[in-house]
């Protein structure tokens, strides 16, 4: 008998990706890469050596970038494709 595939949840996945390089884009068509440092239940974001970036050209640099969760419209994992 073959057991049911194990069910991954978006909120586990992004915790196990924290201090790890994402790609956030935002609903508003703006995107910063950096590395996660945290993330809470609501899917807010601290992002540190984050760069914005625009049609695909880094546009800014900043130390820290705090994202909220409903302006998100995905998370990529730079390790996961």
């Amino acid at each position: 008998m073959s057991q049911p595939p194990t069910q991954k949840r978006p909120l586990t996945t992004l915790q196990k990706g924290v201090n790890k390089k994402v790609t956030v884009r935002l609903k508003s068509d703006i995107e910063y890469k950096g590395k996660m440092n945290n993330v809470d239940s609501y899917m807010n974001l601290i992002m540190t050596d984050a760069e914005e970036l625009s049609g695909g050209k880094v546009v800014a640099n900043y130390g820290r970038v705090i994202v909220r969760g409903n302006n998100v419209l995905f998370i990529k994992l730079e390790n996961e494709l």
